[in-house]
């Protein structure tokens, strides 16, 4: 997932790089409407990756760092957890 984000140079939405724009004047609505077309893209994208479970999880956040933020806890725990068993 990570190479194929930089490849289409939106990897900034997950490493929080690329923030939803505050302050916005008027006419920058296109940067918001930029923004959340991206994000929104990425996170239908790691929807369709995961198993229904997952995905049913990732619906409380609106943020594709926060999404993939909490997959890296959820698999960082899963992984320790297989290695203590």
């Amino acid at each position: 997932m990570r190479n194929f984000l930089k490849g289409k140079k939106i990897w900034g939405y997950v490493s929080g790089v690329y923030m939803l724009p505050k302050n916005i004047k008027e006419g920058d609505a296109a940067l918001i409407d930029t923004w959340e077309a991206n994000n929104a893209k990425i996170i239908t994208g790691i929807n369709n990756s995961v198993e229904h479970s997952i995905g049913a999880q990732l619906a409380k956040y609106e943020t594709t760092k926060e999404v993939w933020d909490h997959l890296q806890r959820l698999f960082t725990q899963s992984i320790l957890q297989n290695k203590i068993s």
